[in-house]
């Protein structure tokens, strides 16, 4: 059996600990005791906190798009390629619950304002198929007459609670109650 790479070791305690204790409860010497690895081994592969956070960001996203984008088709019509993106999102965020919370509190901290803005301004990079959907949405008028942000956050706000309270054990997610749920969200956007 191959030894895991330090490097994945040290992400894997990273995404625990910061899931577990936000990024300020996550010191850099506790990710290092979790991975078990030595506190200076650590900045041989991330420069600082900040980079290992924003590192760790990244690696998620390109984790997250390929699970997202798995069937999705941009020939579909409109609302189908919604239900699947929204329907995708949901359910990985179920299945990965460290994941979103850490994108969670990486959305809502001063690290996640500035790749937000890029991404809804079409700069950011990485998986843009929400918001070309979203811009194809508004130019069709399929789309309620909003601004891009407040339609991303009618859609996919709801979204990250109801997948808060599921893996707060506070609703239960099934097949059913996720294709209600993005029915809903579909519904509050459209025209």
């Amino acid at each position: 059996m191959a030894k895991p790479d330090k490097r994945e070791e040290i992400i894997h305690a990273a995404l625990e600990l910061i899931a577990e204790h936000g990024f300020h409860g996550a010191p850099m010497a506790m990710i290092a005791e979790r991975a078990g690895v030595g506190a200076g081994t650590i900045y041989r592969y991330f420069e600082n906190k900040d980079v290992l956070i924003n590192d760790l960001y990244r690696e998620l996203e390109e984790k997250m798009y390929p699970f997202i984008l798995d069937g999705y088709t941009t020939a579909a019509p409109f609302r189908a390629r919604f239900l699947h993106l929204g329907t995708a999102l949901l359910r990985y965020f179920i299945e990965y619950p460290l994941d979103f919370r850490y994108l969670e509190q990486f959305h809502n901290s001063p690290y996640g304002v500035a790749v937000r803005r890029d991404k809804i301004l079409g700069n950011g990079g990485g998986c843009d198929a929400f918001r070309e959907l979203f811009e194809q949405g508004m130019a069709q008028q399929v789309l309620k007459d909003f601004p891009l942000v407040i339609l991303f956050d009618l859609s996919f706000g709801p979204l990250v609670t109801v997948a808060r309270d599921h893996i707060l054990g506070f609703v239960h997610l099934d097949k059913t109650m996720i294709t209600r749920t993005i029915e809903a969200c579909w519904d509050g956007v459209k025209r």
